[in-house]
């Protein structure tokens, strides 16, 4: 049986210490603040973050170094045979693309995944490709199931303000100004990897009906198979909201006491950088 090394960045919500237990190399993402670089999980930690976010500064993403990539990319053939690399969707960034150009350099050793997912729903990819190593599935192999069931997934999530997302350029600044006054909160949802609207509510409660409306009508409509054959997973996520989130989640277990709830997690801080604090978040996913 082949060794495996699975590779993914921070962009999935994992952290270093869990990618000791999970049993996969994680990839620091960059963050610019004020001009200045900073590594996630490494010099920069989730309450920094915040810390940092609410002082006003402007913090913007980046793409990880491909050279250090590469570089770790050659680093781990010395120890394992094929590599499964998974960089955040590529409807986001393009780092998944650059990846793959370069991977074409490995005659297929490093098999980068197009997973077109991103923080909680990526982090349960990178957990598949660990368990379907351990079951002695091929580099290949894994990149496919995972390509093939990439869209098998959603996340929607309330915005608690607006002022990041126009920050970061995704309403304008208008738009921020009437929401605003009239305390819209945005309910945004992730398919695909793309970052779109689904709907505006102007309360907590009325965004989580909305939530689990959607959730409820993915599960009972193009994932009725894959809960009905027991694959599919619901997380809820959130940024430094988590008393809400522990509270949310006991509502979705109530709600759907027949599918398996996995965990409640910190979202990654490259959503968070345009959605900004106290955003709560509810995803469903299919699973190997």
């Amino acid at each position: 049986m082949k060794k495996i090394a699975v590779v993914t960045d921070s962009n999935s919500g994992i952290s270093p210490e869990e990618a000791k237990k999970i049993g996969c190399e994680l990839i620091p993402m960059p963050f610019i603040i004020d001009g200045e670089e900073f590594f996630e999980g490494i010099n920069l930690s989730n309450a920094q973050f915040y810390q940092i976010q609410s002082s006003g500064k402007k913090i913007t993403t980046s793409q990880p170094n491909i050279n250090k990539i590469v570089e770790h990319w050659e680093s781990l053939l010395k120890k394992y045979d094929e590599i499964v690399h998974i960089p955040m969707s590529s409807g986001l960034s393009q780092s998944c693309e650059t990846a793959i150009n370069f991977a074409s350099n490995f005659n297929g050793k490093v098999q980068v995944v197009d997973n077109k997912r991103i923080s909680f729903t990526m982090k349960a990819s990178v957990i598949d490709a660990v368990n379907m190593a351990k079951d002695g599935k091929s580099a290949k192999e894994i990149k496919e199931w995972l390509e093939e069931t990439a869209l098998d997934s959603s996340i929607y999530l309330m915005v608690d303000t607006l002022k990041y997302l126009k920050q970061g350029g995704r309403i304008t600044p208008a738009a921020a100004a009437i929401g605003t006054i009239l305390s819209i909160k945005p309910i945004l949802q992730i398919q695909g990897g793309k970052l779109d609207k689904l709907a505006k509510v102007t309360n907590i409660k009325a965004a989580k009906i909305k939530m689990l409306e959607a959730l409820k009508s993915d599960l009972s409509g193009r994932f009725a198979s894959f809960v009905a054959d027991g694959s599919m997973r619901i997380s809820v996520a959130h940024t430094c909201n988590e008393e809400a989130a522990k509270e949310f989640a006991e509502e979705i277990k109530a709600m759907f006491p027949n599918i398996k709830f996995e965990y409640i997690d910190a979202l990654s801080l490259s959503v968070a950088t345009h959605t900004g604090p106290k955003v709560l978040a509810l995803g469903c996913y299919r699973t190997y």
